[in-house]
């Protein structure tokens, strides 16, 4: 048997989450297209007959402005560290900018085996894949260089053979049946947090964050309360709506995700509250399990 963990890294919206997703065949990762979408580190594994691979899903590499991106950009520079072997992830339909340099120097310094991952390769011309290779090539000193696309699958099983053929060997460190490390209850705040951002505006993804209050268990059922936290009023407006039919939206999308990730019906209750500066409260982040 082989095992070990392969860390994501990558910009935001290079695709790190739709990846994991694809990779483990179910959604433990939300996925929008608006950046800093992914806050937690989440795993997604593959167990296959030659051995297991733990995926790390990484919030993308960005500046950090408040104490919240501080603990996420730590997550991320702890998860290569402690990598068997670290996957960069590019998004390959857009210009190279300093962004992608300050990740590729990150990702540079890993004493690990590195992979090139070039993403969206169904949305350019193949004529224009060779010379984002020699770019990274002439930068960067990689293991593998492997143009995929994780929203259509391309490559992606080639990407996990050649994962396999590098890693250590070693016993599995989840159940063969195991798919991810996250509790129902995150990953049930979580799709609720990606409702808010897909249905309100631009400037809402930052400051939203949602926290499980109960998460009861009955036969054939489950309750959840949950709370959404803004961090001004007028925020809070924009996620009730206008009779509250916002807020209604937000839960009846929500809840379809989890009964159809659960298994099971859903009763949904859904709460919005104001707390100022909660990205730099370290009550909230510990409470959201942003506080290392």
């Amino acid at each position: 048997m082989k095992s070990g963990f392969v860390s994501i890294i990558g910009r935001p919206n290079s695709g790190k989450s739709t990846l994991l997703n694809r990779l483990v065949g179910e959604k433990v990762s939300i996925v929008t297209n608006k950046p800093q979408t992914t806050r937690h580190v989440v795993k997604g594994i593959v167990t296959a007959a030659e051995g297991q691979i733990v995926f790390i899903d990484t919030p993308g590499v960005h500046k950090p402005l408040h104490r919240m991106n501080e603990q996420m950009m730590k997550s991320v520079r702890d998860s290569i560290n402690d990598a068997d072997i670290v996957a960069l992830i590019v998004d390959c339909s857009e210009p190279f900018g300093r962004g992608d340099e300050f990740t590729l120097e990150l990702v540079k310094g890993a004493k690990t085996k590195k992979f090139l991952l070039l993403n969206k390769i169904d949305l350019i011309s193949k004529k224009n894949v060779l010379p984002i290779i020699d770019r990274y090539s002439k930068l960067a000193s990689f293991d593998e260089v492997i143009p995929i696309s994780a929203r259509s699958g391309d490559n992606v099983d080639t990407f996990v053979a050649e994962i396999m053929k590098h890693l250590p060997e070693g016993p599995m460190f989840y159940p063969a049946e195991q798919i991810s490390d996250q509790q129902e209850r995150s990953i049930a705040g979580e799709m609720i947090r990606e409702k808010v951002i897909l249905l309100t505006e631009e400037e809402l993804p930052y400051s939203t964050a949602v926290v499980i209050d109960r998460f009861e268990e009955e036969p054939n059922l489950y309750r959840l309360y949950a709370t959404i936290f803004v961090e001004r009023e007028s925020q809070k407006g924009i996620v009730i709506g206008r009779g509250g039919e916002k807020l209604k939206e937000i839960g009846t999308s929500a809840r379809k995700d989890l009964e159809a990730f659960l298994g099971r019906k859903i009763f949904l209750e859904l709460h919005v509250k104001v707390k100022k500066g909660w990205r730099d409260d370290n009550d909230v982040l510990r409470t959201l399990g942003l506080h290392q």
